[in-house]
């Protein structure tokens, strides 16, 4: 215990000496020698030791929080990279440390760098921080709406950088998710024809990222929400033809790495046309080892009718009306089909990978 607390000293000591550095002036540390990569490795070490959640909500009570910040600002693309790295590990899965970036306003300087950064890997850097800071944040996504972040996330679709891509794809979905009614938003946006675009892209996890987000908007656009893809839905259906005529040429390696792709287009087939899409006719869905799919119970024993009628409670009148209809688990009546986008969703078509920093 001794040691441990012995350890604990000495890296808050560490930690006020880095504070220190951070808050002499920059001609101050020039004129002492120290270069833009003595403070990128500093900031590294800083990293390392705002892992622990204890460390990084002390370091604003040592000072060192505000002169971090400071550093998202300074002329050197690599120190404003590095600082937002460094944010992105404060903040990530820790309350107390979101507030106190939000209150030292943390958030001005990260949404500055990510929509108008010369330096790509800054812009990219300052996307991880912002989905970290805001992730379970409702004060922090209410801000990146007012800040027009959505219009900033539509640019970083249009990027070259696969990886700005991809960052920008998993805040979407994450958002989305959250925020059904954000859907309309991104609509009018154009959001589902650039997502439609980025499915086809050679990286595979931008791939699987734009797939999570158009099944997003389709499952909301199933559920009600005031939400259309603008003409998408053959571009969509020929994407998805496209992806499966890809896996199936696949070597069984290939089909290992691209398990999560052939769940989504699963999905995203089954919630455009209400139907299993052609992988599971060929056997290409749940490859040997693998676990399936959660069963579909959802569209099978609550067709959108019924899904309408259980969340009535309030009208006997209907509730009689339905009575006869089967809600157990079991045979039942096989539900019609038509090629509407439909509720029928399979349950486990909600993939959720939301690990912004990555």
């Amino acid at each position: 215990m001794e040691a441990m607390q012995a350890q604990s000293v000495d890296v808050i000591k560490r930690m006020k000496e880095i504070t220190l550095v951070m808050q002499t002036p920059q001609q101050v540390l020039e004129a002492q020698g120290v270069t833009s990569a003595d403070i990128e490795d500093m900031l590294d070490e800083l990293q390392e030791h705002v892992e622990s959640i204890d460390m990084a909500n002390d370091l604003h009570s040592i000072g060192g929080l505000v002169p971090l910040l400071g550093y998202l600002k300074n002329s050197d693309a690599g120190i404003r990279a590095k600082a937002a790295e460094v944010v992105a590990t404060i903040v990530q899965n820790n309350p107390r440390s979101q507030q106190l970036v939000m209150e030292s306003n943390g958030l001005e300087p990260l949404l500055s760098n990510f929509t108008s950064d010369p330096d790509v890997t800054v812009r990219t850097k300052a996307l991880g921080a912002i989905s970290s800071l805001i992730r379970h944040n409702k004060p922090g996504i209410a801000a990146f709406r007012l800040a027009n972040g959505y219009a900033a996330l539509r640019d970083a679709l249009s990027s070259e950088s696969v990886r700005f891509q991809r960052k920008a794809l998993n805040l979407i979905h994450y958002l989305l998710h959250e925020n059904n009614s954000d859907c309309s938003i991104v609509t009018e946006l154009g959001f589902p024809r650039m997502m439609v675009h980025l499915a086809s892209s050679e990286d595979a996890e931008v791939r699987e990222a734009a797939f999570r987000g158009l099944l997003e908007l389709v499952q909301e656009k199933a559920n009600g929400i005031h939400s259309s893809l603008h003409g998408e839905d053959m571009k969509i259906k020929q994407v998805l033809e496209d992806r499966i005529k890809d896996i199936a040429l696949m070597s069984t390696e290939d089909l290992g790495a691209a398990k999560e792709e052939r769940m989504l287009v699963d999905s995203l087939w089954n919630a455009c046309y209400n139907e299993p899409s052609s992988l599971r006719e060929k056997g290409l869905l749940v490859m040997m080892g693998e676990d399936g799919p959660p069963p579909d119970v959802a569209s099978k024993h609550f067709e959108p009718p019924l899904r309408a009628w259980a969340a009535d409670k309030s009208s006997k009148t209907e509730k009689k009306e339905k009575k006869e209809t089967p809600l157990l688990l079991g045979l039942g009546p096989a539900p019609e089909t038509d090629n509407s986008i439909q509720t029928g969703s399979s349950a486990g078509a909600s993939a959720k990978h939301m690990n912004p920093s990555t």
